[in-house]
């Protein structure tokens, strides 16, 4: 390839809209550090002096950072991505590292635990500008792929535990000070982030030939399979490490291969960039497109006299501005806010993931209370975090098939995968012996499997043009109902059986009252059962109300003779740079 061409080659793939999303993957994979807070929590505690109580709370504050974003949303309205980016990149770096210098002691005196919880809210809050600076603009990039874009980003987010173990072991080895990992949390996500500042952008394409669409589809599926084989090389490397002592070359030859795998979609940008490239020709890359490149538009009409229309009173415009739009069009945030659609998917979110939220919150104790060893309790974390990953991209992808040949709606599929969840709650409910791999991995794929399919739903009931809002108004739901099922049923439930046993509980050093047998978590799981249900005819009746509405081509003005045409390849050479500036309301 000549120079000028190779060089307009470049400027294009680093334009265009496959780097931009496997600069979102990277991003994804980055962006889990919240998952892995159990491996270097005891160094918190010890070195700090904390009671378990207080390493609770600084717990709960990490999961109300990660998951309250609303802020975050409304940053993304009206700025564009890399602001958003560039936010989160400082909020991860400034708050992980004041963690680190505490823990680590350069900090005197120590700070107060309401600081340490400020610290661990700030830097977990970075995940949520993260998601949406990246997730947010993928959707909006690939607004026919987005199921499946949505479960191969949340697939990534899922292995981001696994991948942050298999760094930190490479770079620090198998020692018991967890406290460099607090740093490396620090400093990794926020350097991913800023090298993809100027990828991340939203590139609309005009409308797609149907050969367009198929090409984009196997382009993903490819994005799919390299996930996959990570996922499987991850899992036995778990499995190898806990069976036999690793030396510190041998963490580092594992780390390597991670690396490699997460280059490796990179193969796949440049083959579809190079299709792109040959069919349009050189320089032709996708660019901004500017206002003073538009078709003068014809003056407006005059205006014709008329009789002056009566004024709008207060209430008449207010209900006029709380009148929903036909769905899958642009709600505003207030119409969607007062939307029946979105008060029964926010409380199937509250009680049917939050539900599974308790259950992977509590595994380790769960296994503790019924008798497992602590290297069966370390798999259990081992089997949640792989098959998460697993639902999220096989929701992804089975409800966008489904959707697409049989006009499925995406909120029966929720509907079923909550039902789904229910034997696992039973098994933990009742205890039955070696059914605790089972529960587990039926919860962590049901937990995946629910978050590309609620994010979907609300892209596609709600429109595109408030998403950043109303994506991160769905995610406080999580927090909420972990609360509700996590602090207030399950948490007292087990101390009240605890004190019941009197004698029989223990009192161990630090960590207060343990509770022993099957009835420590009996009734909250049954409780736990009776909601998810609750929570699935509730995503069963938000199905039947837009049965109708699924039942249409959801993605008509995306295609090819609605608006523009398109070539073959699978994106426009005259893709759009698009920077929402809109009203919020």
């Amino acid at each position: 390839m000549a120079p000028p061409a190779a060089a307009a080659f470049a400027s294009q793939v680093v334009r265009g809209r496959w780097f931009m999303a496997y600069g979102s993957f990277l991003i994804m994979s980055a962006a889990g550090a919240t998952y892995i807070f159990g491996i270097y929590s005891k160094d918190i505690k010890s070195t700090l002096g904390y009671t378990q109580e207080q390493l609770n709370t600084v717990g709960f504050f990490k999961d109300v950072g990660a998951n309250v974003g609303i802020h975050a949303g409304l940053v993304a309205e009206v700025t564009p991505p890399w602001v958003v980016l560039a936010v989160g990149a400082a909020m991860n770096l400034g708050g992980y590292l004041m963690l680190y210098l505490s823990v680590a002691g350069k900090v005197r005196p120590a700070p107060p635990l309401w600081l340490v919880c400020l610290y661990i809210a700030v830097g977990a809050n970075s995940q949520a500008f993260g998601n949406t600076g990246a997730l947010v603009t993928c959707v909006k990039n690939f607004p026919e792929s987005r199921g499946v874009m949505l479960g191969l980003l949340k697939g990534f987010v899922g292995l981001s535990g696994a991948i942050f173990t298999q760094l930190y072991l490479a770079f620090y080895g198998p020692g018991g000070d967890t406290r460099p990992l607090i740093l490396l949390v620090g400093w990794l996500p926020a350097a991913v982030s800023v090298a993809f500042l100027g990828a991340i952008r939203i590139i609309r394409a005009p409308p797609r030939s149907a050969a367009a669409a198929r090409r984009e589809y196997r382009a993903l599926c490819a994005f799919l399979y390299v996930s996959l084989a990570l996922a499987a090389f991850l899992m036995v490397a778990i499995v190898l490490e806990k069976s036999f002592r690793f030396t510190r070359a041998e963490y580092g030859v594992c780390a390597a291969v991670v690396l490699a795998m997460l280059l490796l979609p990179l193969g796949i940008v440049l083959r579809e960039e190079a299709a792109l490239f040959k069919y349009t020709g050189v320089g032709n890359a996708p660019t901004p497109a500017r206002a003073d490149d538009a078709p003068a538009l014809p003056p407006p009409p005059a205006p014709q006299e008329s009789s002056p229309k009566p004024t709008k009173t207060v209430g008449a415009r207010l209900v006029a501005a709380l009148r929903p739009p036909a769905r899958g069009e642009d709600y505003t945030i207030l119409q969607a806010l007062v939307s029946v659609d979105m008060l029964l998917l926010f409380t199937a979110t509250v009680f049917g993931v939050g539900g599974t939220l308790t259950a992977i919150d509590n595994m380790g104790q769960i296994g503790e209370s019924l008798g497992y060893p602590q290297r069966s309790i370390a798999t259990f974390v081992s089997l949640i975090s792989i098959w998460n990953y697993l639902g999220r991209v096989a929701s992804g992808f089975a409800s966008e098939a489904l959707l697409a040949r049989h006009r499925v709606p995406r909120p029966l599929i929720l509907a079923a995968v909550l039902l789904l969840t229910v034997p696992g709650h039973l098994l933990i409910a009742f205890g039955v012996p070696g059914s605790l791999y089972v529960a587990s991995v039926v919860i962590g794929f049901c937990f995946g499997a629910a978050q590309p399919l609620i994010l979907a739903s609300v892209s596609e009931i709600f429109g595109l043009k408030y998403y950043s809002t109303l994506y991160n108004l769905c995610g406080t739901a999580s927090p909420v109902g972990s609360y509700v099922l996590n602090v207030r049923v399950a948490g007292r439930m087990y101390d009240r059986e605890a004190a019941r046993q009197g004698a029989v509980a223990a009192a161990v050093a630090g960590k207060g009252v343990t509770c022993i047998g099957v009835r420590c978590y009996r009734e909250s799981f049954v409780v736990i059962t009776a909601v998810t249900v609750a929570a699935a005819v509730v995503t069963a009746a938000l199905a039947w109300r837009t049965r109708e509405f699924y039942a249409g081509d959801i993605y008509a003005k995306f295609k090819e003779g609605t608006g523009s045409g398109n070539n073959a390849i699978g994106e426009d050479s005259r893709a759009v740079l698009v920077e929402p500036k809109e009203q919020l309301l």
